[in-house]
């Protein structure tokens, strides 16, 4: 009987697996089959245990044979005593047999997946910041997860369900003709009819589940829009409750419909299941009769029993090798998709002959004519030239969407210029070990993320070895420490997902104690402080302004006092730097820069320092 869960399990393709459908090629084959080649001596193994166990499910239906001939008509007790214990003896091998082919085959598919989510997973890794601001994070995860683990049922399932059903099938039709050739037609003529009420009941099913899937869907989205707190609130400050009683109540309905026809469709599958399951039987008591009657004295009453008990045993294998294309496409697709990610190719990756450079790093920074562009038709940076020396600081300053970040996401490598070239310490980024540049570039972002866990451990993700008295000297800089003394368990307090058990601001001075335990030569500040309020912007600029004057610096500026403080302005606008200098000398300028600080730092006039337009996402 098919399974009930759902299309995929029907045995049926639906419309976009049919359009969809894999290209199966030697080279394909090949790499799949590579992934089995470590494991080919337990492939083996599990082969043997197949015929085997094969071969011994199939010897009690034999035996019966015995049983009836020699045992009961031939009222021996001593053969049928004989004959039934060594049945069961069998039956009890070939399941332990099973036990032991089971274990093997999930030993190897646990192996293979084991291998394969530990590449993928490093595979991953190298990829460039693009590859996961372009693809849905939801696609990532499943690739590395249901995708891989697809794998270890097409090893467990698809693979040995075609050697187990083609085995016994052919150790049935063996044992079939040697029985009774006339017989054994009869029965193969008869399991084709097998097929016709699965199929058909398959196809009924399948289309019925699929619209239950859809209303179940239906119904799903109407109780997360209205069950959760601001659907709820809604729907009451709107008086909504009987429209969408009224909604849920018509789906619902819709539903139970559904299911009772589903239902239905199975008792009729049963039934004539039933029907044709007991067609062969009897045609091969019938042939078996006049046989035994009118041509053939040697037929016994006991090989009729055994071909119609083996007959009844292929039942199954046919029907599951009729639909093994199925479950063939659909890991042939499986196997692509995990494929087409292992084919990615990783764009930020060490050059053969990486450099790095012995001594301590300057930090110093040079852009020599910088362009760069997602799509390349789209430009976001185009010809970028300015200088960091060490000690000073550069702030970048510009509308939402000009660049800013993009221009400073290129210096560790995050993403590779399409034109010109980065240098630091003088030396071209893409030419530097990837590690030691990271290393010595500390970045306080926008969206802080801590990992779920303590603040001590998201501290040490910086620096691993780091001592008490450097965790809390960090803190002390990035102006934490005192809010870290109140906690209960101080720097073992648990922050949550996301950090979300702290405030903003919290969340913001432990990511700078963070950044500041790695000790690097250049600290870039992207908008560390834009989505914070006043008293912990404040907290967070207090902790900022002693580290830009003691180390190469480059800020992406949100306020105006951290804009005086460095040595050079740059105003980015449509990718192109638009004005550079000091502050005096592009407000006196009268361009872009004398425009924002009119619109932007009006507050500055009456007190406040903020630099006041809202960022967002470059």
């Amino acid at each position: 009987m098919p399974p009930v869960g759902g299309p995929r399990g029907m045995g049926f393709l639906t419309e976009e697996e049919k359009k969809n459908r894999p290209k199966v090629t030697k080279s394909l084959l090949k790499r799949i089959f590579s992934y089995l080649k470590p494991y080919w001596k337990q492939m083996l193994l599990v082969l043997i245990a197949i015929i085997i166990s094969s071969t011994l499910t199939l010897l009690p239906s034999v035996l019966t044979g015995k049983i009836i001939d020699e045992g009961l008509i031939g009222r021996s007790m001593r053969k049928l005593v004989f004959f039934i214990v060594l049945s069961l003896a069998v039956t009890l091998g070939a399941n332990l047999i099973g036990v032991f082919e089971n274990y093997l085959n999930s030993w190897i598919a646990q192996h293979i997946t084991y291998d394969m989510r530990n590449k993928m997973y490093e595979h991953l890794q190298k990829m460039s910041q693009r590859f996961f601001t372009s693809n849905n994070q939801g696609d990532i995860i499943t690739r590395m997860t249901s995708d891989i683990s697809g794998v270890q049922q097409i090893i467990t399932n698809t693979l040995t369900s075609i050697l187990s059903n083609s085995i016994t099938l052919i150790v049935a039709l063996i044992v079939m003709f040697r029985q009774n050739w006339i017989l054994a037609i009869v029965g193969i003529l008869v399991v084709p009819l097998f097929a016709i009420p699965t199929r058909s009941a398959g196809k009924t099913r399948w289309s019925i589940t699929k619209e239950s899937q859809a209303c179940s869907d239906e119904i799903n989205g109407i109780l997360n829009e209205t069950m959760s707190v601001s659907g709820q609130l809604l729907v009451k400050l709107f008086g909504m409750e009987k429209t969408e009683y009224e909604k849920y109540e018509k789906v619902n309905h819709r539903m139970i419909k559904l299911n009772i026809r589903e239902g239905m469709a199975g008792r009729w599958f049963r039934v004539a299941l039933s029907t044709f399951s007991s067609i062969g039987p009897m045609l091969i008591y019938l042939a078996g009769g006049i046989l035994m009657m009118h041509y053939d004295s040697d037929l016994t009453v006991g090989d009729i029993t055994v071909l119609v008990a083996l007959l009844g045993r292929m039942y199954g294998p046919v029907n599951q090798l009729l639909n093994i294309q199925v479950d063939w496409i659909r890991s042939m697709a499986m196997f692509t998709r995990i494929f087409e990610y292992f084919d990615m190719p990783v764009e930020i990756e060490n050059a053969p002959d990486a450099i790095t450079p012995e001594g301590t790093p300057e930090g110093e920074v040079e852009f020599r004519n910088v362009g760069f562009y997602y799509e390349k038709d789209r430009q976001i940076l185009e010809n970028i030239n300015f200088s960091l020396e060490s000690g000073k600081c550069i702030a970048v300053v510009g509308p939402s969407g000009s660049g800013k970040s993009t221009l400073v996401n290129l210096i560790p490598r995050l993403y590779d210029v399409t034109a010109g070239e980065v240098l630091f310490d003088g030396t071209d980024v893409r030419k530097l070990d990837l590690a030691y540049l990271r290393k010595h570039i500390g970045i306080v972002s926008q969206e802080t993320y801590l990992f779920n866990g303590t603040i001590r451990e998201n501290l040490l993700y910086a620096k691993p070895d780091a001592t008490e008295e450097e965790l809390i000297e960090a803190c002390k800089q990035a102006n934490i420490y005192e809010f870290i003394e109140k906690q209960e368990t101080g720097l073992d307090t648990v922050v949550g997902n996301r950090g979300l058990k702290l405030s903003g601001g919290e969340k913001q001075r432990i990511s700078i104690a963070r950044v500041l335990l790695k000790d690097p030569a250049l600290m870039i500040f992207d908008e560390a402080t834009s989505a914070l309020d006043s008293i912990s912007e404040q907290k967070i600029q207090d902790a900022i302004e002693p580290l830009i004057s003691s180390r190469t610096s480059i800020l992406i500026a949100h306020r105006l006092s951290t804009i005086l403080a460095a040595d050079e302005i740059l105003v980015i606008k449509d990718g192109v730097i638009s004005e550079r200098g000091t502050h005096s000398e592009l407000v006196n300028r009268g361009g872009v820069y004398s425009e924002l600080y009119k619109t932007q730092f009006s507050k500055a006039e009456t007190g406040s320092d903020r630099f006041e337009y809202t960022e967002g996402e470059d």
